[in-house]
This record gives C-alpha cells, structure tokens and sequence, in this order.
C-alpha cells in the first residue's frame, strides 16, 4: 500500500541516512516552506499544459508466501528485494519487447508491485493490453518463484502478527515499531520505511492503535465472555474486547490494494476528474471488497481502508481532540504544523476533505461548492494566503493548504536544503503522504532523458482482486467511466458528509448488496433527462442513456440543486434506477457506441461489462465474501472467529490457484475461465531448430502419451518408431484417433491494427 514508485520519479529513492525524529523536528519549517515555493515552480512552469493524450496505468501489490503442503502451514517469505531485483535483471534482457514490467518495492519485505512498462493510450485497442499486461506480470513473478512459494493477490495475509508467521524468522526486535505481533525485520530494508514507522509513532506520542471489529460467530469466545459471569472459564479469549487490536503499521501498510493514474489533457480537467473519483472511490470500494481477515481472526468489515487509516494515524492527543484548553496551551510546539494542537478530523489517510475544481469566478458554481463541502477542512492560513498572493485560485489553494497542515515525516541526511527550481522532493514529501481515496499529482521535475509527464488523477480506493481479469474489468471500467464523465459532461457531486456516510457503508459486511449509498440523481442537466424519457420511451433504457449522453454533449452541465442526491442500491447505481438515472453501466454502452468501439475489442470489454453487472446485483460475490464463507465452510473452523493455520494455508492455495487458473471460481467469475498459469510462458517460447538426442526422446515420448501409444514387449525399436509416430493403426480406438487430432487451444493473435482513439475531448461547462 506504500510504495517507493512516486519517489523514484520525484528522486526521493534515495540511499542514505534518514533522520532519527528529534533532527527531523528541528527541519520540519524548512521542509514545508520550501515545499510550496517548489509548487509554486512547478505551478507557474506547466499550469498552461494543454491537449496532453490520456496515459492511464495500474498498480497491482502482492506478497510472497511459502506453503508447507504436507504440513498444512503459510508464511511470509521475505523475499521480496530480492525477487524484484531479479525481475528488473530479467526486464532488462527483454526491454526490446513490446509489452513489459516494472516492478517497484513496497512497505513489507514480503511484498512487490508491478506497473506496466509503458503507459496505456488513449485508443480502444489499449483497454485490451491492461488484462494481458496484468497476466504478463503474474507469471513473471511466478516464473521467480520457488515450488513451495505462491503469490496470490491478495489484500492481506490472513496470519500476520499470529505465531511463527515468518518462514525462516529470526529474533523478534522491533525498536522502530515497538509491536508486540510483528518483528520489524518485516518492513522493507529501504530506510525510507522504516523512518516511517518510527517517526509516526514519535510524532502520535504512543503505538498506533489499531481496532477493527470483531465477527461474531457461534462460538466466538470475547463475545461468550461479555455475557458470562465468570471470565475466567473462558481460557480461548485471545482479544481484550470485542475488537482485533493491532499495533503496528505493517498491519495497514502490508495489505495490498489496485490502484490506477490517468493523465488528463489539463490541470483543469484533472481536477475534475479527481472530484468525480472521489464520489466514486467509497462506491468501487465495496464493490471490491477482499479483506474480511485480520491478525487471524474473522472480522465484522470486508474492507482494508479503515485499517490503514489507523495505521499510520500520526496525529497527536492535542490534535485528536482530547485535551483541555489549559493542556492544549502547554502542549503547543510551535516546530510542528499548527503548533501540534490544530484540531485535524482524519487521518492523513482517508477520504478527501474538499472537491478541488476551479469555479473561475462563476457565482453559481461557488455556491454549490459551499453547500457540497460540508465537512471540516482545516487549512494552514499561512501557506492559502501565499498561494492565493501567487495567483493560486480559491479551491485549489484551499486543498494544498489543507494537505500542509500535516507535517513531513521522513527526510533524508543531506537532502534538506535543495534547489526548488529543480526538485519537488519537499512538496512530494507531504503530498505523497497524504494518502487519501484520490490524489491529484502535478507533473515532475524535467530530466534531461524523463519523458513528458502531464496533470495526473490518482484513483486508491480499490481492493486488489484475485484474477487479472476481475482486476482488469475494474481498472477498465474506470477507464471508460472518466471518458463517459469528460465526454458527455456529466457530474457526481454530492456533499462530502454524504461520501463519509459511503465509506462508512463501503467496509461492511457485503455492502454491495446489503447497503445503499448516496448518489447524483442526475448526472446530466435535468431538462436533458425528462425530454430523452418523453422521447424514448419507457422500454428504451439503452436508447435513453443514448440520449441523455447526447443532450449533456449538446448543454451545459449546470450542477443541480442540492437536493439532486438520493440513496441507491449498487445495481441502481451501476445498472439504472427506472428512466431518470440510466446507471452507468449503459452509459458505458451508449460511450462506446459513440465512439465505434471495433468488435474484437468490444468482445473483451463487454465481459467485462457484464461481469460488474452481475456482481453489483449480487449474483457474483465479491473476494471478501467468498473468503468468509470458505473460512465458515471449512472442516477445521470451529465457528470461533479463530482462523488457524490449516484454514489459512487452505485460503491461501486456493487463492493462488484460482488466480493461476488452476481452480475454477463460479461464484466469484460466472462463466468466465482464466487461462491456466504457465512459468515457461514468462518470457515466452523460442521457435527451436535442431533438437538434442535427448529433446526428442522427450518430444517423442509426449507425442505417444498424447496419442495413447504403448510401445510393444518385442518390436524392432526402428519399425517401432516408424510405426508408431506415423502408422494410422498406432490408435487403439477410432475415439483416441479422434481426440489425437483436437491440438491444445493457442493463444489468439494479438490484433494491433489501429482502432481509433477513445479519448473524447469534454465541452465547455458553464461554471469553468
């Protein structure tokens, strides 16, 4: 969940000593000083950028875990260093191919991140290299595998901070964390992370203290002994109260999420797109909900994001709220932000605080955002004011200076006083540690060899999936989802309070199914829809989402009053709620139908379609979902809300084998096969020539298994070759003749002819 992949590009991957806390505290003014001179470079150097191509990219975490099958045990390998390497070796032998991998490190030692080597474009043809790029990634890394390693991915690892969780552990130290579950051997060797974990702990005063609600299964012992009298007959009690404590980062910042970045064709348009992905984030939260299982027990949410909120939680007791007036004035500091005791309402990971499109001045569109930011949003006063003085507008300002009222907490020796003509190291090392449902980037510093890279959207909130191809629909299905809101000039706002209330919702217990979430009644300007309804008719709702599409193409997109939200089910949201709201899947339809999408392409997105159709009506389950019942389903589970590590070594194969597609998965997939999972196919297959005496006793001895052949007691070994490789009576039943002829399935041929872009330019709104 914490990578190193922004600060790579920033040039924050650094090799070097970071700053115990008590040296950092003494740098944290300059840092955020000249963390906003350097926006305000960057600001004035590229805030003209226009007409940049939409570039999109996905993020896919995942650990490394090794299985003892006869043992019926899972671990954590702590590997992952070290595989990555390997894998950047491998990518360098291969970087003259088409399609390849990056792989980036991430907060637990046991874990790795991939992105794809070169961004997706803005044509159609591209939605079809998001699913192969994802399947070429799974099986690189499991070509580097050991036989006794997997690497599903998943969200979290089901035993961390139970037992001997750690293959091959060593003592249990943990200076930086001061856990009593987890080792800090656990976190990655890079000192950036490390210095993390420290200096939040140094900064919050105390541990992080980490609660997720326990389930409350038949037998679960907490709950039997809150309605017992005698606490002490109940010896299976592993928590204090009825909830999971965890007390380290690792447990947040160790699971592994989906996440994806689009670059807009301006700063305007990609801070549209971040509002309307805000909306959207608690929404594909639920949707992808996979973590119902932490520290070993079953829990009451489906959901990671509120674990990791808690996780890296550096806010101090003053800031909490939990002081007097007479202890706030002691406890000011005036080293930190605010002086340590402004009152900050969430974590610095959480949902976004204030929407950031630019009104310019239009009186209508200021109003509406007055009344949809309706949730605290505290500010440094000091750093709006100099970015409103430097020609920064309103809400922009607004958003930054709430980003700076936290402070930094990892800095490096020697790289506190640098040139902010030429780096965003302080700017990022702020930005880039609010972790929020969204994040709007502004493009690096030049490099003499970097590419261009323009105004980007960061998209955080999803759950990673256990197949590419649930990954891929989802990664695509946003994809099209911003050219629907860009192309027909749609809008999602809602008030914040309202977004807070979803994800609230998003974390229980099938939410998709069971909850219903705020949502814009209408997306385009009401008159649109009324007319598209009278005019299509009731049984058109492809034909009205046709409509409404091309009326808000055709008007301008005032938003609507603030009553113009109401609640929804998921299938109303992603599949339509009578003729008013066509739902956003046909929206999809009606896009692509705009655009011409070629059939070859069409084919794949549409499964995908389909696919968040059924499992926003719940006749799919999400990951979430199906672990909880195969946890409350297997032999071993004694319905005590106790995982143990047979049921978790169970999960986790079984995991591992759907995503390779060795298990089939109705319930989660429908009708949809993934393609079985090959290491030989890493990097694929050279046309051999010539074979070796002993290849073609291989090849030959394949083709007689294929063919059912059993070689004779007394036979000349050359008539025997003869005949058996190419005698017509070598089969022992016309039937196995017949099933010799079927050839194993290839793959398709990858069709690169030019399909047209799908990147639509979006009108002006009126309230620009």
């Amino acid at each position: 969940e914490e990578s190193l992949e922004n600060y790579s590009i920033m040039g924050l991957l650094v090799e070097g000593e970071a700053l115990p806390p008590e040296e950092l505290t003494k740098s944290l003014n300059f840092i955020r000083e000249h963390g906003i001179t350097q926006f305000l470079c960057t600001w004035n150097r590229v805030k003209d950028i226009k007409d940049d191509e939409l570039r999109f990219g996905d993020e896919i975490e995942c650990g490394i875990f090794v299985v003892d099958y006869n043992n019926k045990t899972v671990k954590i390998a702590l590997r992952g260093a070290e595989l990555r390497q390997h894998l950047i070796e491998k990518e360098h032998l291969f970087a003259h191919e088409s399609e390849g991998c990056t792989w980036h490190p991430e907060f637990g030692a046991w874990m790795i991140e991939s992105t794809p080597s070169k961004p997706y474009t803005n044509y159609v043809c591209d939605l079809l290299r998001v699913e192969r790029n994802m399947a070429l990634r799974r099986r690189r890394l499991f070509a580097m595998l050991a036989e006794n390693e997997i690497a599903p991915t998943v969200t979290c690892f089901p035993l961390l901070g139970v037992g001997d969780f750690i293959y091959n552990s060593s003592s249990f130290e943990a200076p930086y964390s001061q856990s009593v579950y987890v080792p800090d051997n656990i976190i990655n060797p890079h000192p950036r992370f490390a210095s993390l974990v420290q200096n939040i702990r140094y900064r919050r005063q105390n541990k992080v203290d980490i609660r997720v609600p326990l389930f409350p299964d038949l037998n679960t012992p907490e709950f039997i002994r809150e309605k017992s009298e005698s606490v002490a007959e109940h010896t299976k009690v592993l928590e204090l109260s009825t909830d999971i404590h965890m007390d380290a980062m690792a447990f947040g910042m160790g699971m592994c999420c989906l996440q994806v970045t689009f670059q807009a064709r301006d700063v305007d348009e990609s801070r549209y797109m971040y509002d309307q992905l805000a909306v959207l984030a608690p929404i594909m939260l639920a949707m992808t909900a996979a973590s119902p299982v932490f520290k070993g027990r079953l829990a009451n949410i489906d959901a990671r994001w509120n674990v990791i909120a808690q996780s890296v939680d550096d806010r101090n007791p003053a800031e909490l709220g939990l002081l007097t007036n007479d202890e706030l004035l002691a406890a000011k500091d005036d080293r930190l932000v605010g002086g340590g005791v402004r009152r900050l309402y969430k974590s610095r990971y959480d949902s976004i605080s204030t929407y950031i499109y630019h009104c310019k001045d239009d009186a209508a569109c200021q109003r509406t955002f007055a009344i949809y930011n309706d949730i605290p949003c505290p500010v440094d006063e000091q750093v709006k004011q100099r970015l409103r003085a430097d020609g920064v507008d309103e809400n922009l300002a607004h958003h930054l200076a709430h980003l700076f009222t936290r402070d930094p907490i990892v800095a490096f020796n020697g790289q506190i006083d640098l040139n902010d003509e030429e780096t965003t190291d302080h700017f990022e090392s702020i930005q880039s540690t609010n972790w929020q449902t969204c994040r709007w980037k502004p493009p690096p510093p030049p490099g003499p060899h970097a590419q261009h890279i323009g105004w980007r959207t960061e998209f955080r909130s999803m759950e990673v999936q256990l197949t590419d191809f649930e990954n891929a629909a989802f990664v695509v299905f946003t994809a099209l989802i911003t050219r629907v809101v860009l192309a027909f000039d749609l809008a999602f706002y809602i008030p914040l309070s309202k977004v807070d209330e979803n994800m609230r919702r998003a974390h229980l217990i099938e939410a998709a199914t069971t909850q219903k979430f705020f949502f814009r009644k209408y997306m385009a300007p009401p008159e649109s829809m009324e007319e598209c309804v009278l005019t299509q008719g009731v049984d058109g709702e492809a034909a009205v989402a046709s409509c409404i599409a091309a009326a808000a193409v055709a008007s301008n997109c005032n938003l609507a009053p603030e009553d113009s939200f109401e609640e929804m089910s998921m299938n109303e949201i992603f599949n339509g709620k009578e003729l008013h709201f066509p739902g956003l899947i046909p929206l999809i339809y009606a896009y692509l139908d705009y655009i011409k999408c070629d059939s070859e392409t069409f084919k794949r997105v549409n499964e995908y379609l389909k696919f968040i159709e059924k499992r926003a009506k719940g006749e799919l389950i999400t990951p979430a979902t199906w672990m909880r019942r195969f946890i409350q389903s297997h032999p071993d589970y004694q319905k005590d809300s106790v995982i143990s590590p047979s049921i978790a070594h169970d999960l986790m194969v079984a995991c591992s084998e759907i995503g390779n597609g060795t298990r089939s998965c109705p319930e989660l997939l429908g009708n949809i096969t993934i393609e079985r999972m090959r290491k030989e196919d890493a990097y694929g297959q050279v046309l051999a020539g010539r074979l070796s005496s002993k290849e073609r006793s291989v090849l030959i001895n394949k083709l007689m298994q294929r063919a059912h052949i059993n070689k004779p007691d007394i036979t000349a070994r050359n008539k025997w070759r003869a005949d058996s490789i190419c005698g017509d009576d070598t089969f022992a039943t016309e039937e196995d003749k017949d099933s010799s002829s079927k050839t194993p399935g290839t793959p398709k041929r990858m069709n690169a002819a030019y399909k047209g872009p799908y990147y639509a330019a979006s009108p002006q709104r009126s309230f620009k």
